[in-house]
């Protein structure tokens, strides 16, 4: 289960199950939960803890300091959920001192080959990067989003949950959720009707954020005056209390 050419630290807390592939390192601060396989030519250091469960394949940097010319050393940290499938060559890195400390990964998500995340970036639950999605530092990633291939995310954005991005995608702002973009600087090309139907979400609640993103693009408003027409029709569905929250959060602009 371990192979004998693996370096493994002796201060390393893994569980008793965990697999870690030839030639691979772990660092002394790493925490390692039951069942989660490491393959072969992967780097875990840092103070990074990962969770139940998860699949990582060869040639992952985990756990490596930030790119961040003002970090200076600090025991910043990564934490990895559980269930979590994470394949070749990609980079997570720790937090910074200037942030909250910490890079957050959490449950059940499917990343592909060449995936960079940043450092103090957060992501939720069942995110699937496509392959050399690359997120700069500070983004924030809600739950259903899928970023496709070559997607490019600057730093300080945030994208809401069940949004979905065409290959190629340049984000400078922030994505609300529900909503599709593709192109270069990204823009909105609609909701994310299908994804949100094989979700569950009801016929009613797709119909509110239909509105929504009317009200939101189409209205020929401002986006002050389209944040008033929202806050009007929250109380008719809860995806667009959602919605809403979102854009009084939002600190970049959205894509529009």
């Amino acid at each position: 289960m371990r192979h004998p050419t693996a370096i493994i630290h002796p201060a390393a807390r893994l569980a008793d199950d965990v697999q870690v592939g030839a030639y691979s390192i772990i660092g002394e601060h790493v925490e390692i939960g039951a069942g989660t396989k490491i393959g072969p030519h992967v780097v875990v250091t840092g103070h990074t803890r990962i969770g139940k469960n998860n699949q990582i394949f060869q040639f992952c940097s985990i756990g490596e300091v930030p790119q961040d010319k003002k970090y200076a050393g600090e025991p910043t940290r990564l934490e990895i959920g559980d269930n979590n499938v994470i394949r070749e060559s990609c980079t997570f890195n720790i937090g910074t001192v200037q942030d909250v400390g910490v890079t957050r990964m959490g449950n059940n998500n499917w990343v592909m080959a060449y995936v960079h995340v940043a450092h103090d970036c957060q992501v939720g639950n069942n995110v699937i990067f496509a392959n050399s999605t690359q997120l700069a530092g500070h983004v924030i990633i809600d739950d259903f989003v899928i970023l496709g291939g070559f997607t490019g995310v600057h730093q300080f954005c945030q994208i809401g949950a069940h949004v979905m991005t065409a290959v190629g995608t340049v984000l400078l702002h922030d994505i609300p959720p529900y909503v599709k973009v593709s192109g270069s600087p990204a823009a909105p090309h609609g909701i994310n009707s299908e994804g949100l139907k094989r979700r569950g979400f009801s016929g009613d609640a797709l119909a509110a954020i239909k509105r929504a993103y009317k009200t939101l693009y189409r209205s020929g408003l401002t986006l002050e005056e389209a944040k008033i027409q929202l806050n009007q029709q929250v109380t008719e569905n809860t995806e667009v209390q959602i919605m809403a929250d979102f854009l009084n959060r939002s600190q970049r602009g959205i894509v529009r």
